[in-house]
């Protein structure tokens, strides 16, 4: 075997996610898998979704691949910690990707990891299998003499449809379909349709396809979704795209390759404000789109502003009327605690979300992403929580920043005041003007 892919997320592990039960296929591994495999190398999946960190362990120990490579990211940092010591262990050829390692790279070396790839994978993946050295590979960072190595970008993939799709069949979808049809009552199927996101949010990390957009042809796409109605027949897609609506001719475009086929499969997908109008949301609700997301972060135009999100507070609510007027529904992501805010932006963000009505909306306290401006705007205030290699971005602190208290205030107030409970509202209210001289230490 010349490679293992995995990664190091396990259902089993996260309790949360079991409660939600909304998993997705890796597509990031799945896409390294075909294009690899079309190349002719030998290449196995272990998909740690529904497997163990045992199990993976015991494959490795057992198949000693020449290569395992593990995709990662800040929440899975102590599994890809131990499966990279495992591997290393057992003689094979480390290899880490995904947004995570590239910016911890000491630390991912001093677990064992041999090689990492920043950016984008396939490019530089193919050319390390190659390459009896890491000196020529483009794209990746190495340690040589206790020196780390960071050699040039290699390049990005400029047709996607010359890529073939992801490796779906490696691994067992069903797994996946019958976990939401027995919490849902129905079955999803992620798909990608481009890579990217050109714009600059300060706290996003672009850290595998940088700020760029290449978009796959809607006539590829659509018959890419065509083989999963036939192969799966999942009763929804959740298109996985950052900004799904950023171009509206593509939108059309996909729309008229989809009717061609007399295709319609109920689907949600994630947009920013300014890239929703009628004529999209027309094309949207044609198309079978029953829910938008919209990156809507706050109703303060001063934090948006800070957040350099580009976009206005109306916006959001004009996006939000029109797609409910087509029989859209709406969800919102909302985030509290980015720098500058104050008593006065929350009760903003309170009201816009009454005035905009959405059917859902999901909040965070922003946490700072390594290799991100915001990250850099509040790094000498940050304080870490414990190990690093047991914690995750999340559990870092910002000092000064108001307490845990006062932000689990600031959801009951919104959850009340949306809900229309005054006495909960006036409850919330005054504890979190209590708390708001509560800060982190």
């Amino acid at each position: 075997m010349d490679l293992l892919l995995t990664h190091g997320y396990f259902l089993g592990d996260d309790s949360k996610e079991r409660e939600i039960m909304k998993p997705y296929a890796p597509l990031g591994l799945l896409y390294l898998s075909s294009h690899l495999r079309a190349r002719g190398f030998d290449v196995e999946i272990y998909d740690s979704t529904f497997g163990s960190r045992d199990e993976l362990i015991r494959i490795i120990e057992t198949e000693r691949p020449a290569n395992v490579g593990v995709y990662g990211n800040l929440m899975t940092r102590r599994n890809v910690l131990a499966i990279a010591a495992a591997a290393r262990a057992c003689g094979c050829r480390v290899i880490l990707g995904g947004p995570e390692p590239a910016n911890y790279p000491h630390e991912y070396f001093d677990a064992g990891a041999d090689a990492i790839v920043n950016g984008e994978g396939e490019v530089a993946l193919e050319a390390l299998l190659r390459a009896q050295d890491f000196t020529s590979v483009p794209g990746i960072q190495y340690r040589a003499c206790d020196v780390i190595v960071k050699n040039p970008a290699a390049a990005l993939i400029p047709d996607l449809d010359a890529q073939p799709w992801p490796d779906r069949d490696r691994i067992d979808i069903d797994q996946y379909l019958n976990a939401w049809r027995a919490r849902h009552g129905r079955g999803s199927v992620s798909v990608i349709t481009a890579r990217g996101c050109p714009y600059h949010c300060r706290w996003c990390s672009h850290s595998v396809y940088g700020k760029t957009h290449r978009r796959r042809s809607p006539a590829g796409v659509a018959e890419e979704v065509a083989w999963i109605a036939k192969r799966y027949q999942p009763e929804m897609l959740w298109m996985a795209d950052d900004v799904f609506t950023i171009h509206p001719g593509w939108i059309t475009k996909y729309a008229q390759e989809m009717q061609r086929r007399d295709l319609k499969i109920p689907f949600e997908c994630i947009t920013r404000a300014d890239r929703m109008n009628r004529q999209m949301a027309e094309t949207l609700a044609a198309l079978g789109c029953f829910r938008v997301w919209i990156g809507s972060e706050s109703g303060s135009q001063k934090i948006l502003d800070a957040m350099q999100r580009g976009v206005r507070v109306d916006q959001v609510h004009e996006a939000v009327r029109l797609l409910r007027e087509h029989g859209i529904e709406t969800g919102m992501f909302l985030m509290w605690g980015y720098e500058g805010e104050e008593l006065s932006d929350i009760e903003a963000t309170v009201e816009h979300v009454k005035t905009c009505r959405p059917d859902m909306f999901l909040t965070t306290v922003s946490y700072p992403i390594k290799g991100t401006p915001y990250y850099e705007d509040v790094a000498p205030k940050l304080v870490r929580i414990g190990d690093w290699g047991a914690s995750t971005d999340r559990d870092v602190r910002v000092a000064g920043r108001h307490s845990r208290r006062f932000y689990q205030f600031a959801d009951q107030l919104l959850k009340s005041e949306v809900a229309g409970r005054v006495d909960e509202a006036d409850t919330a209210r005054r504890g979190l003007r209590e708390s708001y001289a509560e800060v982190e230490a």
